[in-house]
Formats: structure tokens, sequence, C-alpha cells
């Protein structure tokens, strides 16, 4: 069975290479990611990985695909219960940064594995502690630019990597696929990893 990942992220599609997954990339599904008056932060990542996964779905079967299995994901930074989504412009990534400087902040990945009617969630919180930045920190990261599309204005997985001091769960996660999840929704759809030549 074909695996599609709707998702144009290419960090996700790497984390998926890393663990051997064959699969497909769909375009990535254009939603409406505005939080519901309300919602608690992991309730509006499962239901936008389960939104992102069912238009996947759509997509699929418009395009005349094969049937398969359609892997969708999202992934929000939460500081004391408000989502930090990516920066709107370079004042407000600063001001991410200054809120997220010397504090520990969530990471909040949800994945939504659709088959057919069925879709199947699961969720990765990771607990990460910042470092102590400095004014001067804060602006020559945000000028790097690696930021710019991320949610919170950072990415552990490069530069981003010196702003943080420990973190407690998946570090997977905090790039955007937490791996732990997705191999158990990968086996319990009977779709294979470690698929190597």
């Amino acid at each position: 069975m074909t695996l599609y990942l709707a998702s144009g992220s290419p960090r996700r599609a790497e984390l998926l290479q890393q663990i051997a997954v064959p699969f497909t990339v769909l375009k990535a599904p254009d939603i409406d990611e505005t939080p519901r008056p309300g919602e608690a932060p992991q309730a509006y990542v499962e239901r936008m990985a389960r939104e992102k996964s069912c238009a996947g779905e759509r997509l699929r079967a418009a395009e005349g695909l094969p049937f398969g299995v359609v892997l969708g994901a999202d992934t929000s930074v939460v500081f004391e219960d408000t989502i930090l989504g990516k920066p709107q412009s370079r004042a407000h990534a600063l001001e991410m940064l200054a809120m997220l400087s010397g504090n520990q902040h969530q990471v909040i990945s949800a994945l939504a594995l659709t088959t057919g009617q069925e879709c199947r969630i699961a969720c990765s919180i990771t607990q990460v502690q910042f470092r102590e930045l400095t004014c001067e920190q804060m602006a020559r990261y945000v000028d790097t630019g690696e930021g710019n599309d991320k949610a919170g204005g950072y990415g552990i997985q490069g530069l981003g990597a010196a702003l943080v001091a420990s973190l407690t769960g998946s570090y997977s996660g905090v790039v955007g696929l937490p791996l732990e999840q997705t191999v158990l929704l990968l086996e319990q759809a009977g779709l294979d990893y470690w698929c190597i030549d």
C-alpha cells in the first residue's frame, strides 16, 4: 500500500527518509490554520493534522492516484498556553524569542493517518528549555532568516540548536514529525519501514 505525505515540509520528508519509509509527497493541503476561539493547543494541533490528512486524501482521489494511506502532521510551539505561530515580521520574531529566552515551552506535534474513512491520530508533547539569550544573540539569530517559516521562530535542527539548553521528549517531534508515534501508526496500518534495497 502506498504512503502519501500531505505536507510540503522538507523536514518531514527527511525524517521519513531517515527511517527508510517509501512514500509519495502530495501537494501541501490548502486549509485554514486559524485556531478556533477557546480551542486548546493540543486540540488545535490534532485538528490541523486531521484536516491536512483528510485534505490529502481528497487530493489523492481527485488526481486518480492509487489507493493508499495519507499522513498529515502539524506542529505548534506553545508558551503559557499560547500558540506561537510563524513570525509575521522581524519584530514579531524577536518578541517570540524574548518570551522563550530562559524559559520552558512545549512543542506539540500531531499526526493523522487516513485510510479511506478511517483516521488515526497520535500526539507528541516535548518540553523544551531555552538558554538565557542576550538581545544581540536574538537579533543575530533572527537575521539568519532560519526561523522565518517556523513555528515559534526557530528551528532546532539547524542554527537554532544553539538556542536550546535541553529538552524532554521527542527531538524529531520538535523538528516536525515524532518518529516514535509515526512508526506506531505505520505498524497499525500494516506499512513497512527500514525498506533498504
